[in-house]
Protein backbone atom coordinates (compact mmCIF):
# COMPACT_ATOMS: atom_id res chain seq x y z
CA UNK A 1 0.00 0.00 0.00
CA UNK A 2 1.39 3.29 -1.09
CA UNK A 3 0.87 6.50 0.98
CA UNK A 4 -1.00 9.18 -0.72
CA UNK A 5 0.57 11.59 -2.93
CA UNK A 6 4.29 9.13 -2.66
CA UNK A 7 5.51 7.68 -6.10
CA UNK A 8 5.16 4.25 -6.19
CA UNK A 9 8.70 4.12 -7.84
CA UNK A 10 9.83 5.67 -5.11
CA UNK A 11 9.75 2.47 -2.18
CA UNK A 12 12.57 0.78 -4.68
CA UNK A 13 14.72 2.95 -5.18
CA UNK A 14 17.93 2.06 -3.57
CA UNK A 15 17.15 -1.98 -3.57
CA UNK A 16 18.82 -2.79 -6.91
CA UNK A 17 21.94 -1.17 -6.61
CA UNK A 18 23.46 -2.89 -3.52
CA UNK A 19 21.76 -6.53 -4.60
CA UNK A 20 23.60 -5.74 -8.25
CA UNK A 21 26.76 -4.76 -6.14
CA UNK A 22 26.20 -8.37 -4.43
CA UNK A 23 26.09 -10.40 -7.26
CA UNK A 24 28.97 -8.41 -9.15
CA UNK A 25 31.21 -9.12 -5.90
CA UNK A 26 30.20 -13.29 -6.28
CA UNK A 27 30.85 -12.80 -9.64
CA UNK A 28 34.46 -11.57 -9.01
CA UNK A 29 35.07 -13.80 -6.17
CA UNK A 30 33.88 -16.83 -8.27
CA UNK A 31 36.67 -15.53 -11.17
CA UNK A 32 39.27 -15.80 -8.51
CA UNK A 33 38.24 -19.28 -7.43
CA UNK A 34 38.68 -20.30 -10.61
CA UNK A 35 41.70 -18.76 -11.72
CA UNK A 36 43.37 -20.28 -9.01
CA UNK A 37 42.28 -23.73 -9.98
CA UNK A 38 43.17 -22.58 -13.29
CA UNK A 39 47.20 -21.57 -12.46
CA UNK A 40 46.82 -25.23 -10.15
CA UNK A 41 45.60 -27.26 -13.39
CA UNK A 42 48.56 -25.24 -15.50
CA UNK A 43 51.69 -26.08 -12.78
CA UNK A 44 49.88 -29.59 -12.26
CA UNK A 45 50.14 -30.23 -16.25
CA UNK A 46 53.71 -29.15 -16.64
CA UNK A 47 54.94 -31.07 -13.13
CA UNK A 48 54.32 -33.61 -12.38
CA UNK A 49 51.73 -33.63 -15.39
CA UNK A 50 48.73 -35.61 -16.04
CA UNK A 51 50.36 -39.19 -16.54
CA UNK A 52 52.68 -38.92 -13.45
CA UNK A 53 49.53 -37.65 -11.12
CA UNK A 54 47.66 -41.05 -12.30
CA UNK A 55 50.67 -42.81 -11.62
CA UNK A 56 50.77 -41.22 -8.03
CA UNK A 57 47.31 -42.23 -7.36
CA UNK A 58 48.07 -46.43 -9.20
CA UNK A 59 51.22 -46.36 -6.95
CA UNK A 60 49.70 -48.61 -4.42
CA UNK A 61 47.88 -50.93 -6.55
CA UNK A 62 50.64 -51.13 -8.91
CA UNK A 63 52.61 -52.16 -5.68
CA UNK A 64 50.54 -55.01 -4.77
CA UNK A 65 50.20 -56.31 -8.41
CA UNK A 66 51.43 -59.62 -9.61
CA UNK A 67 54.87 -59.42 -11.39
CA UNK A 68 54.11 -58.69 -14.68
CA UNK A 69 50.86 -57.38 -14.08
CA UNK A 70 49.79 -53.76 -15.26
CA UNK A 71 46.80 -51.38 -15.60
CA UNK A 72 45.21 -51.43 -19.01
CA UNK A 73 42.91 -49.37 -21.10
CA UNK A 74 39.73 -50.33 -22.45
CA UNK A 75 38.51 -47.00 -24.16
CA UNK A 76 40.80 -45.88 -26.80
CA UNK A 77 40.62 -42.03 -25.54
CA UNK A 78 40.63 -43.46 -21.39
CA UNK A 79 44.81 -42.68 -21.81
CA UNK A 80 44.27 -39.20 -22.41
CA UNK A 81 40.88 -38.61 -20.76
CA UNK A 82 41.38 -40.69 -17.22
CA UNK A 83 44.53 -38.41 -16.15
CA UNK A 84 43.22 -34.90 -17.13
CA UNK A 85 40.33 -35.93 -15.26
CA UNK A 86 42.89 -36.80 -12.07
CA UNK A 87 44.42 -33.36 -13.09
CA UNK A 88 41.38 -31.21 -12.39
CA UNK A 89 40.46 -32.83 -9.35
CA UNK A 90 43.74 -32.70 -8.21
CA UNK A 91 44.08 -28.75 -8.83
CA UNK A 92 40.75 -28.13 -7.12
CA UNK A 93 41.69 -29.94 -4.16
CA UNK A 94 45.05 -27.96 -3.98
CA UNK A 95 43.44 -24.55 -4.85
CA UNK A 96 40.60 -25.42 -2.08
CA UNK A 97 41.53 -22.69 0.54
CA UNK A 98 41.65 -20.29 -2.43
CA UNK A 99 37.80 -21.53 -3.05
CA UNK A 100 37.29 -21.60 0.26
CA UNK A 101 38.56 -18.03 1.27
CA UNK A 102 36.72 -16.38 -1.41
CA UNK A 103 33.43 -17.78 -0.16
CA UNK A 104 34.20 -17.08 3.37
CA UNK A 105 35.17 -13.47 2.17
CA UNK A 106 32.09 -12.85 0.58
CA UNK A 107 29.65 -14.28 3.41
CA UNK A 108 31.37 -12.74 6.45
CA UNK A 109 30.28 -9.16 6.21
CA UNK A 110 26.96 -10.50 6.91
CA UNK A 111 27.57 -12.36 9.74
CA UNK A 112 27.59 -10.75 13.55
CA UNK A 113 31.21 -11.41 15.84
CA UNK A 114 29.85 -14.81 17.15
CA UNK A 115 28.53 -16.15 14.03
CA UNK A 116 31.71 -15.49 12.61
CA UNK A 117 33.41 -17.41 15.56
CA UNK A 118 30.97 -20.11 14.49
CA UNK A 119 31.66 -20.45 11.26
CA UNK A 120 35.42 -19.68 10.33
CA UNK A 121 36.65 -22.58 12.36
CA UNK A 122 34.28 -24.95 10.62
CA UNK A 123 35.30 -24.31 7.40
CA UNK A 124 38.86 -24.74 8.36
CA UNK A 125 38.13 -27.62 10.33
CA UNK A 126 35.91 -29.31 7.75
CA UNK A 127 38.61 -28.77 5.43
CA UNK A 128 41.48 -30.35 7.07
CA UNK A 129 39.27 -33.24 8.18
CA UNK A 130 38.48 -34.19 4.38
CA UNK A 131 42.01 -33.48 3.44
CA UNK A 132 42.94 -36.41 6.21
CA UNK A 133 40.55 -38.87 5.58
CA UNK A 134 41.86 -39.12 1.90
CA UNK A 135 45.17 -39.41 2.79
CA UNK A 136 44.33 -42.18 5.85
CA UNK A 137 42.63 -43.66 2.61
CA UNK A 138 45.43 -43.60 0.61
CA UNK A 139 48.51 -43.90 2.57
CA UNK A 140 47.38 -46.53 4.77
CA UNK A 141 43.68 -48.30 3.54
CA UNK A 142 44.07 -48.66 -0.10
CA UNK A 143 47.89 -51.04 0.89
CA UNK A 144 45.95 -53.34 3.15
CA UNK A 145 42.98 -53.49 0.97
CA UNK A 146 45.04 -54.63 -2.01
CA UNK A 147 47.08 -56.81 -0.06
CA UNK A 148 43.84 -58.79 1.15
CA UNK A 149 42.34 -59.03 -1.95
CA UNK A 150 45.62 -60.24 -3.98
CA UNK A 151 45.90 -62.70 -1.01
CA UNK A 152 41.95 -63.85 -2.61
CA UNK A 153 43.00 -64.11 -5.55
CA UNK A 154 42.90 -67.74 -7.83
CA UNK A 155 46.73 -68.22 -8.66
CA UNK A 156 45.13 -68.70 -12.86
CA UNK A 157 43.96 -65.20 -12.90
CA UNK A 158 45.91 -62.32 -14.04
CA UNK A 159 45.03 -59.39 -12.22
CA UNK A 160 45.18 -56.50 -14.74
CA UNK A 161 42.20 -53.52 -13.50
CA UNK A 162 41.14 -50.94 -16.16
CA UNK A 163 42.67 -47.17 -15.84
CA UNK A 164 39.11 -46.03 -15.59
CA UNK A 165 37.37 -48.62 -12.89
CA UNK A 166 40.50 -47.87 -10.86
CA UNK A 167 39.37 -44.41 -11.03
CA UNK A 168 36.11 -44.93 -9.94
CA UNK A 169 36.99 -46.98 -7.01
CA UNK A 170 39.61 -44.71 -6.06
CA UNK A 171 37.28 -41.48 -6.18
CA UNK A 172 34.37 -43.87 -4.08
CA UNK A 173 37.06 -44.16 -1.48
CA UNK A 174 38.15 -40.75 -1.02
CA UNK A 175 34.57 -39.20 -0.70
CA UNK A 176 33.69 -41.89 1.71
CA UNK A 177 36.58 -41.38 3.77
CA UNK A 178 36.79 -37.84 3.43
CA UNK A 179 33.01 -38.09 4.22
CA UNK A 180 33.43 -40.33 7.49
CA UNK A 181 36.26 -37.85 8.64
CA UNK A 182 33.43 -34.89 9.05
CA UNK A 183 31.72 -36.98 11.56
CA UNK A 184 33.27 -34.17 14.57
CA UNK A 185 31.85 -31.77 12.53
CA UNK A 186 28.16 -32.94 12.50
CA UNK A 187 28.50 -33.34 15.87
CA UNK A 188 29.19 -29.64 16.75
CA UNK A 189 27.06 -28.53 14.05
CA UNK A 190 23.99 -30.65 15.46
CA UNK A 191 25.13 -29.96 19.27
CA UNK A 192 25.54 -26.28 18.44
CA UNK A 193 22.44 -25.08 17.22
CA UNK A 194 20.54 -26.83 20.08
CA UNK A 195 18.94 -30.30 18.01
CA UNK A 196 20.58 -32.68 19.95
CA UNK A 197 21.81 -32.26 23.72
CA UNK A 198 25.27 -33.47 24.90
CA UNK A 199 23.54 -35.73 26.78
CA UNK A 200 21.71 -37.44 24.18
CA UNK A 201 24.83 -37.68 22.26
CA UNK A 202 26.77 -39.39 24.52
CA UNK A 203 23.78 -42.32 25.39
CA UNK A 204 23.81 -42.19 21.36
CA UNK A 205 27.11 -44.01 21.57
CA UNK A 206 26.55 -47.41 21.11
CA UNK A 207 23.76 -47.21 18.45
CA UNK A 208 26.18 -44.96 16.38
CA UNK A 209 28.79 -47.86 16.53
CA UNK A 210 26.27 -50.56 15.05
CA UNK A 211 25.44 -47.02 12.45
CA UNK A 212 29.42 -46.89 12.00
CA UNK A 213 29.77 -50.53 10.41
CA UNK A 214 26.47 -50.29 8.53
CA UNK A 215 27.40 -47.15 6.45
CA UNK A 216 30.79 -48.81 6.22
CA UNK A 217 29.36 -51.98 4.97
CA UNK A 218 27.65 -49.69 2.11
CA UNK A 219 30.27 -47.71 1.17
CA UNK A 220 33.28 -49.74 1.00
CA UNK A 221 33.80 -52.88 -1.09
CA UNK A 222 32.65 -56.59 0.59
CA UNK A 223 35.84 -56.38 2.38
CA UNK A 224 36.64 -56.86 6.08
CA UNK A 225 40.09 -54.62 5.84
CA UNK A 226 38.02 -51.25 3.77
CA UNK A 227 34.85 -51.63 6.11
CA UNK A 228 37.18 -52.26 9.78
CA UNK A 229 39.29 -49.16 8.46
CA UNK A 230 36.38 -47.02 8.02
CA UNK A 231 34.37 -47.74 10.63
CA UNK A 232 36.83 -47.64 13.69
CA UNK A 233 37.73 -44.12 12.92
CA UNK A 234 34.31 -43.24 12.21
CA UNK A 235 33.72 -44.27 16.02
CA UNK A 236 36.72 -42.30 17.20
CA UNK A 237 35.50 -39.28 15.56
CA UNK A 238 32.40 -39.34 17.59
CA UNK A 239 34.18 -39.47 20.59
CA UNK A 240 35.80 -36.57 19.55
CA UNK A 241 33.29 -34.68 18.25
CA UNK A 242 31.47 -34.84 21.84
CA UNK A 243 34.18 -33.61 23.50
CA UNK A 244 34.76 -30.72 20.59
CA UNK A 245 30.93 -30.11 20.90
CA UNK A 246 31.45 -29.02 24.67
CA UNK A 247 34.55 -27.08 23.70
CA UNK A 248 32.55 -25.01 20.53
CA UNK A 249 29.56 -24.41 22.44
CA UNK A 250 31.05 -22.58 25.28
CA UNK A 251 33.25 -20.41 22.34
CA UNK A 252 30.71 -19.46 20.19
CA UNK A 253 27.79 -18.42 22.68
CA UNK A 254 25.66 -15.22 21.34
CA UNK A 255 25.71 -12.38 23.70
CA UNK A 256 22.02 -13.01 24.72
CA UNK A 257 22.87 -16.70 25.02
CA UNK A 258 25.79 -15.57 27.40
CA UNK A 259 23.46 -13.65 29.86
CA UNK A 260 20.89 -16.52 30.11
CA UNK A 261 24.30 -19.18 30.70
CA UNK A 262 24.56 -20.00 34.19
Amino acid sequence: MTLPGKDPEDELAGTEQPFVSHLVELRDRMIRALVAVGICFGVLSVWPGPSGLYDVLAAPLVAHLPHGSTLIATNVISPFLVPLKITLMAAFMLALPVVLYQLWAFVAPGLYTHEKKLVLPLVVSSTLLFFAGVAFCYFFVFGRVFTFIQAFAPKSVSAMPDIEAYLSFALTMFIAFGAAFEVPIVVVVLARIGLVSIDKLKSFRSYFIVLAFIIAAILTPPDVVSQLALAIPMVLLYEIGIWAAQVFIRHTQAPAEETKAP
